[in-house]
């Protein structure tokens, strides 16, 4: 059974405010829950209609379909709900392959970049203070789980990319031809704003300007989403590796 108390607090954890004042955050479904109750993530409580987890230690609350409608997020809730502490980040290594996020907005862009990370084996990611946060509920359920395994750190970009020594590598619709430019292992890729792109502020600390060619013969496409770009870039990075 879930209380008043309980549904209020899970409630409030749909703001931001309250993520961060309490530390939680909510994931929904079975396959989010499993990968997280199997990382480092620390779980407060599971309320599910089925006993279906096996490592809740005891922290699994017994609710009804019409209990799990209170609580959740979705429009056709997924049989649990959980709620796990918000981790301290850990310290980001320049010595790899980084991402850096300039006030990304959209939820969906978010936790798609977050798995195209995990995907394409990087560990780091770096957001401006004003990019969408990384436990927003919908960011969650767009990770599919690869919120467990990349580091994510919210921070002023501009005073940390000042401080690094590898290169920094800015997506813009004019600059060096990705597919012509030599890319090293080591150094940070730079997504902007989706209305914006970089910003001016951000593009002075850049040291080298890559775009994606457009092939249609139009042109008329303003650019690409920018997971879609990071997609391809992070492709490209990795892909030279190969060949080194």
């Amino acid at each position: 059974m879930v209380t008043k108390q309980e549904i209020k607090l899970i409630k409030s954890l749909n703001q931001k405010k309250y993520r961060q004042q309490l530390g939680l955050f909510t994931v929904e479904g079975i396959k989010g829950i499993e990968e997280f109750l199997k990382s480092d993530f620390k779980l407060h409580r599971l309320y599910t209609t089925k006993q279906i987890f096996d490592n809740s230690k005891g922290d699994a609350v017994g609710i009804s379909e019409n209990e799990l409608k209170k609580i959740t997020a979705l429009k056709n809730p997924n049989t649990a709900l959980a709620i796990f502490e918000i981790p301290k980040s850990e310290d980001v290594k320049d010595n790899t392959l980084i991402v850096a996020l300039d006030d990304v907005r959209d939820p969906g862009n978010l936790g798609t970049i977050i798995r195209l990370c995990d995907w394409y084996g990087v560990k780091d990611l770096v957001c401006s203070l004003n990019t969408v946060d990384c436990y927003n509920s919908k960011v969650v359920q767009a990770t599919m789980g690869s919120l467990t395994r990349v580091n994510i750190t919210y921070t002023n970009l501009d005073e940390f990319l000042s401080n690094l020594k590898s290169p920094i590598f800015g997506t813009y619709m004019n600059g060096e031809n990705i597919y012509n430019s030599k890319l090293p292992s080591e150094g940070i890729i730079v997504l902007g704003n989706e209305a914006n792109g970089i910003s001016e502020k951000i593009s002075s600390i850049i040291d080298r300007k890559i775009t994606i060619p457009q092939f249609g013969k139009s042109k008329e496409t303003e650019s690409l989403n920018v997971a879609n770009a990071a997609a391809i870039v992070l492709s490209e990075f990795r892909r030279r590796t190969i060949e080194m």
